[in-house]
């Protein structure tokens, strides 16, 4: 007995281990946030979440991690009943603007799908191929009545909309577009272990609002660009998110440091947080202290560093045009940049206030890279952002 259990362990021992899998890591991602309906007499500016039955979704995303193998998640985190899914089919679109082989995308085995109320649903590995920057086209079916979506409201790309039936395996002519993003909320591919996953956390700043539809202009975009496929750069900004509290409308989505574990640490492969948030905190009347404000910040830098993602703080960009710069609000703003500026808590900033503001004005963006309303970047704007990120906070 003892004979063979030496040879056994010299067999073990001689034998080579096997190779580890390789790991799934975010390439692109856009938090859902709860469906809206303005109420009577509200402004004509703020759409409602829109709804589907029996129809066709076709949308576009650009990925920013090459992979072997792709896999999607879907989102019915925010409705009240069951999402029946009839199919979904994915193609990498060439740099001429055609989708290449297809392929069915199955839950289960299963080309069909039901994703429970209030859950995501992640489908299962597609033997696609894709290269950084590559576009991907995906197409939903809903085969019944979906009812007010699971959206990302400032999508900022054209979503088709077919007529009844299921368009998945071809071109239709769309009855309609629609600029939120429905129901598909991350991509991941497998990818290198060593690979940074860095996930930009915001505002509308971040979500890119200002910037132009389909043509990826956002700060993170241009990011993206610069680090050529050497790291994956996933969006999870929300337009008029807050710190600390929700939205002042459903779809501004629950405050950072509620959506915080979803749309930060469950980010698969996740390295690198880039914190840019406070604005919308800050800008009325009778907002938070710095204190406050501090305090959350230290809440982000402490729930990322316990899971081994390092934090990378961004200064509060100016807000209001020439000669419009409320006087509390501007003090606050002031005493958070410093500490973020100072602090050794987290494990960089980048100074994008600097970075966009006018010298001879520094409580104003350059007017040139403003999109009109002295809050948001133009494309010209978020270039200025995105090359202002210094590439070694991501070594």
């Amino acid at each position: 007995m003892w004979i063979f259990a030496a040879a056994l362990a010299a067999l073990l021992l001689a034998a080579p281990a096997a190779a580890a899998p390789a790991p799934w890591i975010a390439t692109w991602a856009a938090p859902p946030t709860p469906s809206f309906v303005p109420p009577p007499g509200a402004p004509a500016n703020l759409n409602p979440t829109p709804s589907f039955k029996d129809q066709t979704l076709v949308q576009t995303v650009r990925l920013t991690a090459a992979g072997h193998r792709l896999r999607l998640r879907l989102s019915n985190e925010y409705g009240a009943k069951a999402l029946d899914i009839g199919a979904v089919r994915i193609a990498v679109i060439g740099p001429d603007g055609r989708a290449g082989p297809d392929r069915v995308v199955t839950f289960a085995g299963e080309g069909k799908a039901t994703i429970l109320p209030h859950a995501p649903l992640v489908s299962d590995p597609v033997d696609l191929a894709t290269a950084p920057m590559a576009s991907l086209r995906v197409a939903i079916y809903l085969p019944g009545d979906a009812g007010l979506c699971t959206c990302h409201p400032l999508g900022l790309g054209t979503v088709q909309l077919s007529p009844p039936g299921d368009h998945t395996s071809g071109a239709f002519a769309p009855v309609s577009t629609t600029t939120f993003r429905p129901y598909l909320t991350a991509v991941e591919v497998e990818g290198a272990a060593t690979q940074p996953v860095i996930v930009a956390f915001g505002d509308s700043i971040t979500d890119g609002h200002g910037s132009t539809v389909d043509a990826n202009r956002r700060w993170p975009d241009v990011l993206a660009e610069r680090l050529k496929g050497k790291a994956a750069v996933v969006n999870a900004g929300i337009s008029g998110n807050r710190v600390l509290s929700n939205g002042y409308l459903a779809y501004q989505g629950e405050g950072a440091l509620s959506r915080f574990d979803r749309d930060v640490l469950a980010i698969p492969g996740a390295t690198h947080l880039i914190v840019l948030e406070g604005v919308n905190d800050i800008a009325g009347r009778g907002g938070p202290t710095a204190a406050q404000m501090i305090a959350g910040y230290r809440q982000m830098i402490a729930r990322a560093q316990a899971h081994g993602v390092k934090v990378i703080l961004a200064t509060i960009l100016p807000f209001g045009g020439p000669g419009s710069h409320p006087v509390e609000p501007y003090k606050t703003r002031d005493a958070i940049n410093a500490w973020i500026r100072s602090n050794k808590e987290a494990d960089g900033f980048i100074d994008l206030d600097a970075a966009i503001r006018d010298p001879a004005d520094p409580l104003t963006m350059k007017a040139e890279w403003q999109s009109g309303d002295w809050l948001h970047p133009s494309d010209a704007g978020y270039r200025v952002m995105g090359e202002a990120v210094d590439l070694k906070l991501f070594r």
